[in-house]
């Protein structure tokens, strides 16, 4: 798992009544079911402290596009809390909240390339992942991922495991051949034009592409800036609001 260049902006009022979440987007919930309000909550009851903060969040990453943009949310709310109240908690006791609140949680409240295991929340630092340019395409629409689980048969995988000692540690050629994703299987099926949108990256020049999480979204990996900037130029049937330019962050 790795951070990329692509984020809301979140902006938060400590002398709110309450919490309270806008955000200007129409599809992010602004009541408790969302994460940011319930990674406030939780600091809060945590704190043992009555919550008061109004959360603004100002959205850029594609909602429901499987690249973390709630998850991220609500680590960004705790850790900027922890460090407000002159950091009450530890790394560890952040982590034990940011899973209770989904399995993305804990590598955002980390920050850094990991190899990920267990739900997602075993996080081992990678050192090793070269700063690659990457290009994602969203397809404009929503996949729910806790479906996407429920029809996915890890059974049938025949997938060989790299050695996680060293994938992704340099910008070789044979990237593609490193790039695999169980849930794809799923989420191609009930929409094949990802596939097409793999291949259009390919053509275009990258090293390799996949579908980031449970989709739809997709991404291509650049050595090069310049390489990237000409696939965005290519990919003409999509606007700038389902392409992004963005680095890894290492």
């Amino acid at each position: 798992m790795c951070l990329v260049s692509l984020y809301d902006t979140i902006i938060l009022d400590m002398k709110a009544d309450g919490i309270r979440v806008s955000c200007d987007h129409p599809r992010v919930p602004e009541d408790e079911t969302n994460l940011a309000y319930r990674a406030a909550d939780i600091f809060f009851r945590s704190l043992q402290q009555q919550g008061n903060l109004g959360i603004t969040i100002k959205k850029n990453i594609p909602v429901g596009g499987g690249l973390g943009g709630g998850s991220s949310n609500a680590a960004t709310v705790l850790l900027e809390l922890n460090r407000h109240y002159d950091f009450p908690f530890t790394g560890e006791q952040l982590h034990v909240m940011g899973k209770e609140l989904g399995a993305d949680v804990p590598f955002f409240i980390l920050g850094k390339t990991a190899l990920a295991t267990g739900i997602g929340d075993i996080l081992e630092v990678h050192a090793g992942l070269p700063p690659y340019h990457v290009l994602l395409v969203n397809l404009g629409f929503s996949v729910s991922t806790a479906m996407v689980f429920k029809k996915v048969n890890l059974g049938l995988t025949k997938r060989k495991k790299i050695n996680k000692n060293t994938p992704f540690n340099d910008t070789s050629s044979d990237i593609q051949d490193r790039l695999y994703n169980d849930l794809e299987t799923v989420t191609i099926a009930m929409h094949p034009e990802i596939n097409m949108v793999k291949r259009m990256l390919i053509e275009s020049g990258a090293l390799g592409a996949l579908m980031t999480g449970s989709g739809p979204t997709v991404f291509g990996l650049f050595s090069d800036a310049g390489g990237a900037e000409r696939a965005y130029g290519s990919l003409t049937r999509y606007s700038k609001k389902q392409k992004f330019l963005a680095e890894i962050i290492t």
